[in-house]
């Protein structure tokens, strides 16, 4: 049962309700809305992380600003509170050289 209709139940006021109830569904979307965001937020740093990984794997080398670049994506999305899914990938990529070799 909603918060609105508990009050409503308990004899507050119709008006008095109807505002609560509207300021409940406006917080429930805000959340809503910003979770969607993280998730997204979330996808886009590890599709970048994939993309730069294979770009810089595959040339053998990352030079210190490919990694720099790299390890702010990884910090912000292990912020998000994301799972260990990209902790391989970020341990092979620091793992690269700083210079082509050879």
């Amino acid at each position: 049962m909603e918060l609105y209709q508990i009050l409503y139940l308990l004899g507050v006021p119709s008006i008095s309700v109807a505002i609560i109830g509207a300021i409940s569904r406006k917080v429930k979307k805000a959340s809503n809305d910003t979770e969607a965001l993280k998730l997204g937020i979330q996808a886009l740093l590890r599709a970048q992380m994939i993309s730069e990984y294979n770009k810089w794997s595959e040339r053998g080398y990352a030079p210190i600003y490919a990694r720099e670049n790299f390890e702010n994506c990884w910090q912000q999305y292990h912020s998000l509170g994301a799972n260990g899914v990209m902790d391989d990938i970020h341990n092979k990529f620091l793992a690269l050289p700083t210079q082509e070799q050879g």
